[in-house]
């Protein structure tokens, strides 16, 4: 089965969905992407801007995490999604500390969401929603995530069923009830993580 369409049973019973895409290689270089708002959970100073990077999946620009917070994230303004899928292509590029890269789904404000991450450094892939600032786990599960390599994450979402993919093989299933209803959806890493997104992807099931 072909990466970034696969869809649960669930999904499809549901409906197709109405995918968008970003790919930031129409945005400036050195700011932010227009239409996106970029920040944090909790504190530090988190620096997203679109990069150059030949590279990249989709050349010639990527989205890029290079400050430090802690829980940096950066949503897709526009969005505005119950049920559905987000997906995006993401590089571990360094970060002492951690070296993550996730996204965000349901997404209320900085301190309300649900976020799939994996991480190089600890090889593993963990589910968490979070709640008036607090991060709570969810599920974690051991896979194999290479630094400097780029790998495709990937979360379906219908009610309280929760998919995790990594790079077409599924991490992680679970449900979970604690947010619901529309939310944004969007990227984030966690602590020093210096990550690289590209192809960015996202829709709703009817």
């Amino acid at each position: 089965m072909k990466r970034g369409i696969v869809l649960t049973a669930l999904m499809l019973a549901a409906g197709a969905p109405h995918a968008q895409t970003a790919s930031f290689d129409t945005d400036p270089v050195g700011r932010s992407p227009a239409g996106w708002a970029c920040g944090t959970t909790g504190r530090g100073s988190p620096r997203w801007t679109v990069e150059a990077d030949v590279g990249a999946p989709s050349p010639p620009n990527v989205l890029m995490q290079s400050g430090s917070g802690t829980f940096p994230w950066c949503v897709r303004g526009d969005s505005a999604i119950a049920d559905g899928f987000v997906e995006v292509k993401f590089k571990p590029v360094g970060g002492r500390e951690d070296r993550a890269g996730g996204v965000v789904w349901r997404w209320k404000d900085g301190n309300n969401y649900y976020v799939a991450r994996a991480n190089a450094l600890e090889n593993n892939v963990s589910l968490y929603y979070t709640q008036g600032g607090t991060r709570r786990t969810l599920k974690y599960v051991d896979a194999p995530v290479s630094a400097g390599a780029w790998h495709t994450l990937r979360v379906e979402f219908v009610g309280t069923r929760i998919t995790v993919l990594l790079d077409g093989k599924t991490t992680i299933k679970f449900e979970d009830p604690h947010i619901s209803g529309l939310g944004a959806v969007g990227v984030w890493t966690k602590a020093d993580s210096v990550t690289a997104f590209d192809d960015f992807a996202y829709g709703s099931v009817k």
